[in-house]
């Protein structure tokens, strides 16, 4: 009797939050020969190592984001994360300088200017279950990614916190399933985006909405029904959702994950499981590459020695 094993896990993980983490971390310090700060690079490499180190993937992509003022979302809508602030010439340096080490010890890592790191993520979770019955762990602590969360073994992993996220806890959480989390949004707004939603529907009555209509179009479908539902202030709520029916409808594009992105000029959207399996890691390359970024001879040799213990696994 043959006996079929089930696949490992797929690690997606997004770079950004690791990045920023290190950069306004107390915790992490670091600056090169001349005093420049390398924080985010040097903690970011940090963070990789070690979890390459814990979790020895069979199957990692690296998703990183430079969409920032120039994404196709901004397009829709020009106060979309307005309250970010490009980086500055040094931070700028040091986020080449990520992407560039996860080339040089061999994990795959994409990177757009049209489509977020969430987006990243999103297509190539979709594009490894078209090939295989694999669960996907997403490495970050960014909320907006649970509704890419389809199978009960999936997970939303802060990795920081050691806390997973998976479908039951998303449910007990916000009171829906993870694949409402873009209607949720779309009613209740998202202040860490920009994403204004229907001013006076909080998530409360978003939950209680969603509960009873699954989705803000069958919502829309059924807005006379609104107004009989056990709700407080029923009535006012019905005339909020008429009222603001193309920024709630907005609000919902702006806090969907794209998962689909077939662009011949985006690697992600066309990438394989095979493309992901880890490389061996260039040693000589990475030692150029803490040289040219003029790491001092401390941090260089621990840098070296992470290098060292992940290799020999």
């Amino acid at each position: 009797m043959s006996h079929s094993l089930t696949p490992a896990p797929v690690y997606l993980i997004d770079a950004s939050i690791y990045i920023f983490r290190a950069h306004f971390s107390p915790y992490i310090e670091c600056h090169d020969e001349n005093g420049k700060d390398l924080s985010a690079l040097y903690g970011f490499m940090s963070f990789l190592f070690q979890f390459m180190r814990r979790v020895q993937p069979s199957h990692v992509a690296v998703a990183h984001d430079a969409s920032l003022f120039c994404g196709f979302r901004h397009k829709l809508c020009g106060n979309y994360k307005s309250n970010r602030e490009l980086p500055d010439e040094n931070l700028a340096i040091q986020l080449t300088g990520c992407s560039e080490f996860c080339s040089i010890i061999g994990l795959a890592s994409f990177v757009s200017k049209v489509y977020e790191g969430d987006d990243i993520i999103g297509t190539i979770a979709n594009r490894v279950r078209a090939e295989s019955d694999c669960d996907v762990h997403i490495i970050s602590r960014d909320k907006d990614l649970v509704q890419l969360l389809q199978k009960e073994a999936d997970c939303l992993w802060d990795y920081g916190n050691n806390r997973k996220r998976f479908r039951a806890n998303v449910v007990d959480e916000f009171g829906i399933f993870p694949e409402q989390f873009p209607d949720y949004l779309g009613l209740s707004g998202d202040s860490v985006d920009c994403i204004s939603g229907i001013p006076g529907v909080g998530p409360v009555k978003a939950k209680e909405l969603l509960n009873r209509f699954t989705s803000l179009e069958a919502i829309y479908g059924n807005l006379d029904k609104v107004r009989d539902l056990p709700i407080r202030g029923a009535g006012r709520l019905t005339e909020l959702l008429r009222e603001h029916c193309e920024l709630a409808k907005l609000s919902k594009v702006l806090a969907t994950i794209i998962c689909n992105v077939e662009d011949p000029e985006e690697s992600f959207g066309h990438v394989v499981l095979e493309e992901l399996k880890p490389e061996q890691m260039n040693k000589g390359l990475f030692g150029d590459f803490l040289k040219n970024y003029k790491f001092r001879t401390r941090d260089r040799e621990r840098l070296m020695t992470l290098a060292h213990r992940v290799s020999k696994q």
